[in-house]
């Protein structure tokens, strides 16, 4: 049985369609998928994300040991700062990525994704183990509300307590501090997954229906709209944002998904301490530096993300294959039409060879070829 929000009544109450998503009952949508991803592009939208999971780790060696656990250098955030990072196998393969939030000196937050959660948690507390740290998985606990969109930042401070509007309203994206709305004391971030600005409430479980009123009744103004999953998984792709089971995963190193800035292994002058994967990361980064400079030298399996554009109708597809000059280079791992951009959009795994941008590929799509050329990422940005 599927583990449900403690909104769901408030979904079901504004006509949402639910679906089973990484072990919940979630919505998908509430009207149209279009309609709520203009909401977050040009005014605002709201989206219970209380299936996501958050683990605390706290206690004077938590800097350490989160350093050892990550491939971030989870030490050097200040207090009150966020860090996407992630978190791999001893071979550099991705167990899951992450956002980090330093609450205090010695206390941090982990945010997992809902299907990994489980595993991150057991993962950080193995790897943990022999530090003086402890680690609590809050998650069924916290409930989570993400206010997205230009729009967000009227919103966010509207429905704050009046002491802390100063506070929401001057946070730098990716930081966080706590906040109090309605009464309730809580850990509101500027962090998000939709390419706009944006902020996430951190709430206890039992008081998010509060929280949710109070989000929808102060964003009233601001013509403020309930957002599913389906508009959130294309924001993501626009923004060129990693869904992990797609663009990560066990057999991928974050540097063959354009992602290697996350792994941080210092400088001669300034090294790091040993952590998990660290070998293997400094193996996967110089072989990906290979492909790309000498791409026509690359094994024959070697795989680099990109991301594709089309003009067709139909869409790439996760499990499509990728060709060229109809030989299989690759296989899309996301893809769907851009309302923002008014064309088809994908990302892909391919060979090096065919990497670089305005390369022209075709897709097979339900037994057509359909052109889309290699584009950079992200497809869509909004500055913050």
């Amino acid at each position: 049985m599927p583990l449900h929000s403690a909104l769901e009544s408030r979904h079901l109450a504004l006509g949402a369609t639910m679906i089973d998503f990484a072990g919940w009952s979630l919505p998908v949508r509430y009207s149209s998928d279009l309609a709520e991803h203009r909401a977050v592009r040009t005014g605002v939208g709201v989206f219970d994300l209380s299936h996501m999971g958050e683990i605390e780790v706290s206690g004077p060696g938590a800097p350490d040991a989160l350093d050892y656990a990550l491939v971030g250098w989870i030490s050097r955030i200040a207090v009150g700062g966020a860090k996407y990072t992630m978190i791999c196998t001893e071979d550099g393969g991705v167990v899951d990525d992450l956002v980090v939030y330093r609450i205090e000196e010695t206390r941090f937050m982990v945010v997992a994704n809902a299907g990994n959660h489980s595993v991150v948690v057991e993962a950080l507390r193995d790897r943990c183990e022999g530090f003086p740290c402890e680690i609590v998985d809050e998650s069924q606990a916290t409930a989570l509300v993400a206010v997205q969109g230009p729009a967000s930042p009227t919103v966010a401070t509207r429905i704050v307590d009046q002491g802390d509007r100063s506070t929401v309203a001057g946070l730098p994206y990716y930081s966080c501090a706590p906040a109090t709305v309605t009464g309730i004391r809580m850990l509101v971030a500027r962090t998000g997954y939709t390419g706009e600005d944006g902020f996430e409430f951190f709430c206890p479980s039992d008081r998010a229906g509060e929280l949710w009123d109070r989000v929808v009744d102060g964003g009233k103004e601001s013509s403020i709209v309930p957002c599913g999953l389906a508009s959130r998984d294309v924001l993501r792709l626009e923004a060129g944002m990693p869904l992990y089971g797609h663009e990560l995963g066990l057999d991928r190193s974050p540097f063959d998904a354009g992602l290697g800035r996350v792994v941080q292994f210092g400088t001669d002058a300034d090294p790091r301490a040993d952590f998990v994967g660290n070998r293997a990361l400094r193996d996967a980064a110089r072989r990906v530096a290979g492909f790309r400079e000498n791409p026509r030298s690359s094994p024959d399996d070697a795989r680099l993300l990109v991301g594709l554009v089309g003009n067709g109708r139909r869409s790439a597809r996760a499990g499509y294959s990728v060709l060229a000059a109809g030989v299989a280079i690759g296989e899309v791992t996301s893809g769907a039409p851009s309302p923002s951009l008014e064309c088809q959009i994908a990302m892909a795994y391919v060979h090096p060879r065919y990497t670089a941008a305005g390369t022209e590929v075709e897709v097979e799509i339900r037994g057509r070829h359909e052109g889309m050329a290699v584009s950079a990422l992200p497809f869509y940005s909004q500055a913050k």
